[in-house]
């Protein structure tokens, strides 16, 4: 018994030792949980209440859920507000990319906009100009002749003229031609009241006679002298004055024209000096002459418009109207009294 007495005192004493610290955990325990419960932990730098009493270590390890209890991100925000607030992944993905595309699309826009401007101020996007074709069978049955008979007749037999007569010579014979309806273009330079063209075709005609042997060189166009050329007609006189194409007429041998352009052939025959010193069948032999000279001058040039166009005939009346459009401008520009004709002709009337 005086053995057994040490023992039980020291059961005893480790009883309540026990029970001492058992106490002072299950305090411990609810003190932490009570300061986390008033959102006073702290977990790194944001502040962190978790309400089912669990200490800093474990709650980090688990994901709590949003029936677990109240809890909040530093902010005090519930986890319905955190979601509503915070961005999803998609929706930063489409803001990253709104921010980084729109100046790259603005600059697509801005070239394609820029590409419109600069070919709208092209002449091409000038004002274009149709003509009525009431006789188009009959055209198109033209514009097939004259299509054979240049690749037929006209082409070989330029070819063969290329082949023999040198390109100088060949040159010096369309200045003849050029030279010799010098009245035409003087005459109509006076009609379109432009006596800056009027006074350049005088001075080309009187130095080509003299220092180009009757017009086969050309040292008007040299430099130092350099009188420009005036390339019109009665066509062109008739337009300044108002006068329109009428139709679209395709003559054969002659090519594409109008009945208003047609007046410059009656024009041609009565200006030209050598109808009035030769028989008039002599011309039979000139237009035809003229006719293989300049196409030995420019072989492969009615091939490529044809080659190029879905319609050849609709390419090339479409053709000859705009460049004769562009013809009468160009002399309206250059005449004393024509220049704002048409501006003056369209002004509307004072109220």
């Amino acid at each position: 018994m005086k053995y057994h007495l040490p023992v039980l005192v020291l059961v005893i004493l480790f009883s309540a030792a026990g029970g001492f610290f058992g106490c002072l955990a299950p305090n411990s325990a609810s003190a932490e949980g009570q300061a986390t419960s008033d959102g006073r932990g702290a977990a790194g730098e944001g502040q962190w209440v978790m309400g089912h009493g669990k200490n800093p270590g474990p709650a980090r390890l688990e994901t709590p859920a949003v029936g677990d209890g109240p809890w909040a991100m530093g902010n005090g925000k519930s986890p319905d507000d955190a979601r509503a607030e915070a961005p999803s992944a998609g929706e930063e993905a489409a803001a990253r990319k709104e921010k980084v595309l729109p100046d790259r699309a603005h600059d697509v826009f801005q070239d394609a906009y820029e590409e419109e401007e600069d070919y709208d101020d092209e002449p091409f996007a000038e004002e274009r100009v149709t003509i009525a074709d009431p006789i188009e069978p009959f055209n198109r049955a033209m514009h097939r002749f004259n299509d054979r008979l240049y690749f037929w007749l006209l082409k070989p037999v330029a070819r063969g003229y290329k082949a023999v007569v040198p390109e100088p010579a060949r040159i010096s014979v369309k200045n003849f031609y050029y030279h010799l309806l010098f009245p035409i273009r003087f005459v109509n330079c006076l009609l379109q009241a432009d006596l800056t063209g009027a006074g350049s075709e005088a001075g080309r005609f009187a130095i080509n006679t003299v220092w180009g042997i009757g017009g086969l060189l050309d040292p008007s166009s040299n430099r130092g002298i350099e009188l420009q050329k005036q390339n019109t007609d009665f066509g062109q006189t008739l337009g300044l004055y108002g006068v329109g194409h009428g139709f679209y007429i395709v003559w054969p041998f002659l090519g594409p024209s109008s009945p208003r352009d047609s007046v410059d052939i009656a024009g041609e025959y009565v200006l030209d000096p050598l109808s009035y010193f030769t028989p008039w069948y002599t011309s039979l032999g000139k237009r035809p002459f003229k006719m293989i000279n300049n196409a030995s001058l420019s072989l492969g040039d009615y091939e490529a418009v044809i080659e190029a166009a879905i319609d050849p005939y609709i390419a090339i009346r479409n053709g000859y109207i705009q460049y004769r459009m562009k013809e009468v401008q160009t002399r309206r520009a250059r005449s004393l009294f024509f220049r704002n004709w048409k501006s003056e002709a369209t002004r509307a009337p004072a109220n």
